[in-house]
């Protein structure tokens, strides 16, 4: 299987109808959704935190905000990092749950699943 990239709407969660593309590499070893700071400033995304993060290049330190993320017809709230210089934009898995798709590695697709209510 290779990667898998798709197209999502972004808005802030006070103003919905104002929403912007990204292309994201759907990446289910990412707990949480990387996005391009530029992106969330100009949506108004608050700061809400910062959350300390390994990576290759050891531990690092970033802001954390709400989003909404938009995805074929379906919209829900996302906690999103906001995403350093030249650092790729991510959904995470937390942002596939709660849209409620998976990853089809047979097809290279996102797949909707039924949600659980427990």
């Amino acid at each position: 299987m290779g990667f898998i990239y798709i197209k999502v709407g972004v808005s802030n969660p006070a103003t919905p109808d104002i929403r912007e593309e990204v292309r994201v590499l759907v990446d289910t070893g990412a707990t949480l959704s990387v996005l391009p700071m530029g992106l969330l400033e100009r949506l108004g995304i608050a700061r809400i935190g910062k959350r300390k993060f390994t990576g290759f290049g050891g531990v690092v330190t970033r802001d954390i905000g709400n989003v909404t993320m938009h995805y074929d017809g379906d919209a829900g709230g996302v906690t999103a990092i906001f995403g350093g210089e030249g650092a790729p934009p991510i959904m995470g898995v937390t942002a596939l749950e709660t849209l409620g798709f998976d990853v089809d590695p047979v097809n290279g697709k996102l797949k909707r699943v039924e949600m659980l209510l427990l």
